[in-house]
């Protein structure tokens, strides 16, 4: 490998892979005991990636899926290990260096977005996949933002189509979509009605939504009460069920991954689509897809006040395992973020 210039290192266009930091790898299917924090060498960007010093990232359910991998996942994750052992999509920090062909982005540029391997002291992402962080937004903020907020927004706005008006449910509001997704929806001027727990009505409420309905008591699919667009985060009824609560030409989205695990969003994503052809509803399964323009959207709405992150609990890059171990329980308010490096 050719030794980069004095001048090259400097200017950040590049990193050298001499270091050693802490980083999360997983080495099996089943369970957090297969996740072990361990030194490895600094990644090195391609010549479209930033390298970035990982201040904070944040914990989806995709993490537990991935660890705990059912059969059919492990045909794409790999069968008897992961083929990737690096856990973590949601990532903020600050650029360390920049690859080759790395315009929008210089060293000391605090960024937030996708990549592989978030739960690193550093982590390389794509310049497409990556926005500015505002100075008043914090690290941990940030990392929140990347897969709820985007699955939220996308699946609001373009699978949801919603207008100012209609009648919004988010079934699952309390965790780390639905509460994105809560605020999503009132930015849009809809009226919002949450599906939660009891313990988390006041959260929701103080969040934009305008009624709550506490699924250990009632199920909503039995009420008479009709709406306009139903996003799904937890997949804990039938989409007949779900049918009875839509209006003609509502709008029903399942996002990816469900509460339910694979098996409950693979199952909607096919049958779905069959019984959109007849109903007079639509039926979708949906999973984001993470770009530049949508994150530079969230900030905005981040910015003017629209949205807000709920951060329900902090861990350091250590507690990872136990963070997992929380996200696979389903009962998570908020987002869980992983505080790696503290703000300086």
């Amino acid at each position: 490998m050719k030794t980069p210039s004095i001048e090259t290192l400097q200017a950040g266009r590049i990193a050298t892979g001499d270091a050693q930091l802490k980083a999360a790898r997983y080495n099996g299917y089943g369970s957090a005991d297969f996740v072990h924090i361990v030194d490895v060498d600094k990644p090195v960007p391609k010549d479209d990636e930033v390298l970035l010093k990982v201040r904070a990232a944040s914990v989806n359910p995709l993490d537990s899926h991935l660890l705990y991998a059912p059969l059919p996942l492990r045909i794409f994750t790999g069968l008897r290990e992961p083929k990737d052992p690096r856990p973590g999509t949601d990532v903020a920090g600050e650029v360390e260096a920049v690859g080759a062909r790395v315009t929008r982005f210089k060293r000391g540029d605090r960024l937030f977005g996708f990549c592989r391997g978030a739960f690193a002291e550093c982590a390389c992402a794509s310049e497409l996949k990556v926005a500015a962080i505002p100075q008043n937004v914090t690290f941990e903020q940030a990392a929140s933002l990347p897969v709820a907020a985007l699955t939220a927004l996308q699946a609001l706005r373009d699978k949801g189509n919603v207008q100012s008006g209609q009648k919004v449910l988010i079934n699952g509001a309390s965790g780390g979509v639905g509460t994105f997704a809560v605020q999503i929806a009132r930015s849009f001027g809809a009226e919002v009605t949450a599906v939660c727990s009891a313990r988390n009505a006041e959260l929701v409420r103080s969040i934009g939504a305008g009624h709550v309905i506490d699924y250990a008591r009632v199920d909503f699919t039995k009420l008479s009460e009709r709406y306009d667009v139903l996003l799904d985060c937890v997949a804990n009824h039938s989409l007949l069920a779900y049918r009875r609560v839509l209006n003609p030409g509502g709008k029903y989205i399942a996002i990816g991954m469900l509460g339910s695990g694979l098996a409950g969003f693979l199952a909607r994503a096919a049958v779905a689509p069959i019984l959109s052809h007849f109903v007079n509803q639509q039926f979708s399964a949906f999973i984001a897809k993470g770009n530049s323009n949508d994150l530079a959207a969230l900030v905005e709405l981040l910015i003017s006040g629209k949205i807000r992150p709920i951060i329900g609990r902090r861990y350091t890059l250590s507690e990872l395992p136990t963070a997992l171990q929380h996200i696979a329980s389903n009962h998570v308010a908020g987002k869980l973020v992983i505080t790696v490096h503290s703000e300086s």
